[in-house]
């Protein structure tokens, strides 16, 4: 418990920090919502000083700030002027889709990356191995918006896929399960592109973890004692390099909350991405630090994760 309660106060304190940096740095940046209407001839300066002093936008920074924190804790997140209403309901449709397409693409990614990664690790050195390296280098090597542009030229040029969205027209219409399917094949592109920009990377890793381990003297008696490769691969070989694959954990979820606003974007999937380069366009601060502040607890927890399984796998740990 002590263990947890520690990372719940930095995860805590690092969240509030975040929370700050990212309100100051937007209050000082040139420009506001309402540059667009100082420059309408027809809306007088004084009309605008009285829309920013209704909403608070005339205080001081502390107190636009702590007013900013108390609607955090009841759940606002501030007030989008360009959506006129509180942030937090905005977010919660969008965040359950980011989710949705980060979840099933980090899934995708590691059901992919351990057995490549196991199997290259075993055939190091081999033309298998080589193979292997070459086509991870290739991938690195593409920029993530020309894969996700790619990948929306062959769902236009083809029809196989969607070409955007995240339901047909008319899908609201549509049954339980009907929809579900709808939903999964909308689903197809950007996870396949979230996955693929993450593959190599972890491949990588979960390849050098493998082969530091199997070249551990107590894997050379194991296998000297005739234990079959794949039982020796899987159950001796991995749980001993699962720790740095653990950390790898967290570093992947980051990854992939930056590439999805991207290919949200591109392949017009309805979640935080859109949303954010929208509110930034309309200079709408509040959504602005909402998304980051949402996109950074996504991150937090998923380090308190990996965090977690490494003191549930790590005996090590457990003793410190």
């Amino acid at each position: 418990m002590r263990y947890i309660g520690r990372r719940l106060v930095h995860a805590m304190l690092l969240l509030v920090a975040i929370s700050f940096f990212s309100f100051a740095l937007l209050q000082i940046a040139p420009g506001d919502f309402f540059d667009a209407m100082r420059l309408n001839p027809q809306i007088s300066a004084q009309t605008v000083n009285g829309i920013r002093s209704q909403y608070g936008l005339d205080r001081p920074f502390p107190e636009r700030y702590a007013r900013w924190m108390r609607s955090l804790v009841a759940g606002q997140l501030g007030f989008s002027l360009a959506y006129n209403s509180p942030v937090g309901p905005l977010l919660r449709a969008r965040a359950r889709n980011t989710l949705l397409l980060t979840g099933t693409a980090t899934l995708l990614a590691w059901l992919l990356a351990l057995p490549i990664g196991i199997w290259t690790a075993a055939k190091k050195g081999k033309l298998g191995d080589r193979i292997a390296g070459l086509a991870t280098s290739t991938l690195l090597t593409i920029p993530d918006i020309l894969l996700f542009l790619a990948l929306l030229l062959l769902a236009v040029r083809t029809g196989w896929f969607p070409a955007g969205g995240m339901i047909s027209s008319g899908g609201e219409d549509l049954g339980a399960w009907s929809r579900i399917k709808d939903v999964a094949f909308h689903l197809v592109l950007p996870a396949l592109g979230l996955a693929v920009v993450m593959l190599p990377v972890l491949v990588r890793h979960i390849r050098s973890a493998m082969i530091d381990v199997l070249e551990a003297p107590f894997l050379r008696a194991a296998r000297g004692h005739g234990i079959p490769h794949q039982r020796l691969l899987w159950r001796y070989a991995l749980p001993v390099a699962a720790n740095p694959l653990i950390s790898l954990f967290g570093f992947s979820i980051a990854t992939l909350l930056s590439a999805s606003v991207l290919v949200e974007v591109i392949l017009s999937w309805p979640g935080l991405g859109p949303l954010l380069v929208e509110a930034i366009l309309a200079r709408d601060v509040y959504v602005v630090v909402g998304v980051v502040m949402l996109s950074s607890i996504f991150l937090v927890a998923g380090n308190l994760v990996a965090d977690m399984l490494l003191f549930a796998a790590d005996p090590r740990i457990r003793v410190e």
